[in-house]
C-alpha cells in the first residue's frame, strides 16, 4: 500500500499590487491551485479560479480562449461563502478578504499563500502591476477602517478550519499581520511543518479577546444575507466595529502601526 502523501494542499491567491509580478517564474506545480483575484487573471496564463467583484467590468474579464479548465466566480458564489464568516461586515468587504474566504470555504487548502494582496498605496504613480488602479481597500467603507483588524480575523477563521494563512510579499510592510515565508521556505513545507506553525500561532493567541470578539459581532448582528451592507449603514456602529477590530487585534496580540497608510480614515 502506497504511503499517504506529507505535502500540503497549498492555494497561491494572487493581488494586483506590482509586486505581484515576482510570480510569473514560479513553477505551478509549487501550489495545488492558482486564484486571481479581478485583474491579476492577466499575470500569468495558468490561474485556475478567478473571484471577480460584482461590479467589475465585463470588458476586462477573460476571453473565453483562456478559460478551457480555469473558472470564473463572482457575487452568487462568494456571497453565500462569506456568510458562513459571519458576513462581510465583520470579515472586511474587500475582494482580498472576500476571495480568500472563498477560497477557504470552497477549496479547503491547508494553506493558504498571499501575493500582491499588502494593500499599500504610497507609491501612486504605479499602485497596480499594470499602472494606476482604483485602491479598492482605500475607499470610504466602515467594513475597512482597520485592514490590519481583518487579516488578524482571517488568519484566526482560518485556523479554526485547519488552513494557515501566509504572506510570500517581500515588501517591508503589509497591512497582513500573517507570517511571512520565501517561496522555497513554503515549497519545502510538510503537513507536519504546517501543523507546528499553526500550533505555534495558537499559542500565541488570547483565545478570550477572540471568543469576545466573536460573541460582540454576534450580538451586534450586523449580518445582511444578500451582501448589500452598504444598503444598510444606518443600522451600524461604527465605534462597535472599532471595538471589535481592537479585540482582534488584541487576540493575535498586535498593535496598530502609527503610519494609518489608509485614506479610509
Amino acid at each position: 500500500m502506497a504511503a499517504a502523501s506529507t505535502s500540503p494542499r497549498i492555494i497561491l491567491l494572487i493581488g494586483s499590487a506590482p509586486d505581484v509580478v515576482r510570480c510569473v517564474a514560479w513553477p505551478k506545480q509549487a501550489f495545488s491551485r492558482i486564484v486571481a483575484i479581478n485583474n491579476a487573471w492577466r499575470v500569468r496564463p495558468d490561474w485556475d479560479f478567478l473571484v471577480h467583484a460584482g461590479d467589475f467590468p465585463p470588458d476586462r474579464l477573460p476571453p473565453p480562449q483562456m478559460l478551457r479548465q480555469a473558472q470564473i466566480f463572482s457575487a452568487a458564489h462568494y456571497v453565500p461563502a462569506q456568510n458562513s464568516f459571519g458576513g462581510f461586515v465583520y470579515a472586511g468587504g474587500t475582494m482580498a478578504m472576500t476571495a480568500a474566504y472563498w477560497t477557504i470555504h470552497s477549496q479547503k487548502p491547508d494553506v493558504l499563500a498571499f501575493l500582491g494582496c499588502d494593500m499599500i498605496y504610497d507609491q501612486p504613480e504605479k499602485t497596480h502591476f499594470y499602472g494606476i488602479g482604483r485602491a479598492d481597500p482605500l475607499r470610504d467603507d466602515p467594513t475597512l477602517r482597520n485592514l490590519e483588524a481583518k487579516s488578524a480575523r482571517l488568519l484566526l477563521q482560518a485556523l479554526k478550519r485547519h488552513c494557515l494563512c501566509i504572506n510570500l510579499s517581500d515588501l517591508p510592510r503589509s497591512r497582513l499581520i500573517f507570517p511571512r515565508l520565501t517561496l522555497k521556505e513554503l515549497q519545502g513545507l510538510s503537513q507536519a511543518g504546517v501543523a507546528r506553525m499553526q500550533a505555534e500561532i495558537l499559542a500565541g493567541i488570547e483565545l478570550d479577546a477572540a471568543d469576545e470578539a466573536e460573541k460582540v459581532e454576534q450580538h451586534l448582528g450586523y449580518f445582511y444575507e444578500d451582501g448589500m451592507y452598504w444598503n444598510h449603514l444606518d443600522e451600524i456602529d461604527e465605534t462597535r466595529l472599532a471595538d471589535i477590530d481592537r479585540l482582534w487585534m488584541s487576540a493575535v496580540g498586535a498593535t496598530r502601526p502609527t503610519e494609518e497608510c489608509s485614506a479610509a480614515e
